[in-house]
């Protein structure tokens, strides 16, 4: 199964097909603010190769992406990079995953119904963690019976989390599945190989 967005060009930058210098600068941004998320959610400092570290991760992480084959999609906020991250996922409902989904902890059960074309989903807003040194999230999540894809936003600003939800809202509602479909035997039907 693969996914597909149409996010808003004019707030999103996508990460995930930007190889090479195409949006370098969005995607070290992107994994700089989450390296900074994790450091303070263990209660470590920023350490001098952290900047470099960073680099790296964002030389590859396209590669990786790539790889996943629209099982993973990303994106940053367009005016600031290092404020939001967006990741949405397709997984395979396995009964590992059943398990460790319905063995969330009760703080995060204060989900509210998010209907879209991928089905009834289930959005849960965390703008104050429990945790101090966590960031505010948001998570949309829908199970399709086969696979579960989840889109999950970490933002860096507990202040400015409440004005980004609209825009996750709508970048929620543009996801799809993206499978391959078979044309039938019409000689009116084209078929396009996949990009």
């Amino acid at each position: 199964m693969r996914l597909s967005a149409e996010a808003d060009p004019q707030l999103w930058i996508p990460v995930t097909d930007s190889l090479g210098w195409k949006g370098r600068r969005h995607r070290k941004a992107a994994i700089r603010m989450l390296l900074g998320q994790v450091n303070a959610a263990v209660g470590a400092t920023e350490r001098p190769g952290s900047r470099f570290g960073a680099w790296a991760m964002s030389q590859a992480a396209p590669m990786l992406m790539k790889r996943a084959d629209g099982r993973v999609l990303v994106w940053t906020w367009k005016a600031e990079p290092e404020l939001v991250v967006a990741m949405a996922t397709a997984r395979v409902l396995t009964p590992d995953v059943r398990i460790a989904r319905a063995s969330m902890p009760m703080d995060y059960d204060d989900t509210e119904s998010f209907p879209t074309r991928l089905g009834m989903g289930e959005k849960l807003l965390v703008p104050m963690p429990p945790s101090p040194a966590s960031p505010p999230f948001a998570t949309y999540t829908w199970d399709t019976g086969t696979h579960l894809v989840t889109l999950t936003a970490v933002c860096s600003d507990k202040e400015r989390f409440g004005t980004l939800i609209g825009a996750l809202d709508d970048l929620a509602r543009s996801l799809r599945i993206a499978d391959d479909l078979t044309g039938g035997e019409s000689p009116d039907v084209l078929r396009l190989p996949p990009a």
